[in-house]
């Protein structure tokens, strides 16, 4: 039998949690209402590995990329949908397969089948490669016999959020390729150029102008403590990274990036857009509505969003409308509210989140696309003002020794 961790609701509506031994989810929830406990939700436990396990993992395993996940859906709906049986299919892919990781994954798949577990169990023990929507929704098709049009409907979504994500770091990449570059500027002209010209300075033997002696004071420090700075900036570095590594850093991290200038409504948009389309497979495949909220948060991939949908999650479960508890989440525009309201009036909901999805899609796919006219002025300014504070230093005790020399 498998472990389950499941959290629910008693008689006097009190939290609880707990682990259960079952075969099947469905089961477990069977036997969670027989003792008068409300299953709020149920997901199969992954027994937790020492640091020697973790290390061996690590060492031993290949991420698998996302383009592998994204044609092992495309090939397992295929040969399901010829009437190829599971196992066959795993072994098929393993035989064929030229990626190493992900030979080894299709290894323990087959494995853990061998043993009796479903596919989705399986998949459980592979965090790596399957997150908890894929396994749901994994699940869910095993619940209701359509598994094939599952891994169809999970290949076009892994297809979609492969998109969305490369056009946002596309449309990244040139802002942060000037903002680096400008960083190593500073730091050649701070540490080699200034110094040079600090030497003619001193030689002039005169006062020397105020953005002269600001930009050799800060070059002297630079020269003088840059050991100092760059152990400064690792430490800062791990340190951001430990804290966004917990519940409250990534929430506060996640937040501050939806409420940067230019990229923040893109990046809202994009959370947003995965969101909606998650929820929209989750219904048109059977999921309960408080399921499918659960996991369209983890679709997100954005803390602040993901924290949003389990709040209207909260509301829907206390009986509120999913329109109230969308509009209390406080995430989404009017037409947006105005589209969840006809679907959940007409029983269309699955369609109209659909529906948004794109509607976000193609609003974030406008915004990359106008995304460097915007960011372009900003950092030409950016760059004209370093070029003209370094200019004004550098060129002004100079301009000023030719004029003496002329008198």
């Amino acid at each position: 039998m498998a472990q389950f961790a499941w959290y629910g609701r008693d008689a006097s509506q009190q939290a609880q949690t707990g682990m259960l031994e079952a075969a099947s989810r469905s089961l477990a929830a069977q036997a969670l209402a027989a003792s008068g406990v409300v299953p709020v939700a149920i997901e199969p436990h992954v027994p937790p590995t020492n640091a020697g396990d973790t290390l061996r993992r690590w060492l031993g395993r290949r991420r698998i990329a996302d383009q592998e996940l994204l044609l092992f859906t495309r090939q397992m709906h295929t040969l399901m949908r010829a009437g190829v049986p599971i196992l066959r299919a795993l072994q098929g892919l393993q035989e064929s397969s030229v990626h190493d990781g992900l030979r080894e994954m299709l290894g323990r798949l087959r494995q853990a089948l061998d043993a009796g577990h479903e596919l989705s169990q399986a998949m459980a023990r592979e965090p790596e490669a399957f997150d908890g929507f894929f396994v749901s929704m994994v699940r869910v098709g095993e619940g209701t016999g359509q598994l094939t049009e599952i891994f169809d409907a999970l290949h076009h979504h892994l297809d979609f959020q492969r998109l969305m994500r490369e056009q946002v770091e596309s449309a990244l990449r040139y802002p942060k390729f000037v903002l680096i570059a400008m960083v190593i500027a500073v730091a050649v002209i701070n540490i080699f150029v200034i110094p040079a010209f600090a030497k003619v300075f001193a030689n002039l033997h005169t006062e020397l102008p105020l953005m002269t002696r600001v930009l050799l004071g800060m070059s002297g420090f630079f020269v003088a403590a840059w050991p100092l700075l760059l152990a400064a900036l690792v430490v800062a570095l791990l340190g951001a990274r430990s804290f966004v590594a917990t519940p409250a850093g990534r929430l506060a991290w996640d937040r501050w990036k939806l409420r940067l200038p230019i990229a923040g409504k893109v990046l809202r948009k994009s959370a947003l857009s995965r969101a909606c389309r998650g929820l929209a497979l989750a219904l048109k495949s059977g999921v309960p509505v408080l399921e499918g909220l659960h996991l369209a948060a983890a679709v997100a991939d954005n803390a602040h969003i993901e924290r949003a949908m389990l709040g209207m999650r909260s509301g829907v479960a206390r009986g509120e409308s999913v329109l109230a508890a969308c509009r209390r989440a406080g995430i989404f525009t009017p037409i947006v509210l105005q589209m969840v309201m006809v679907g959940e009036e007409s029983g269309t909901l699955d369609e109209m989140l659909e529906e948004i999805g794109l509607l976000y899609q193609r609003e974030v796919e406008y915004e990359l696309k106008t995304m460097s006219q915007q960011i372009e002025p900003v950092l030409i300014a950016c760059l004209g003002a370093m070029v003209l504070v370094l200019a004004l230093g550098v060129f002004m005790p100079m301009w000023d020794l030719g004029k003496a020399s002329l008198k």
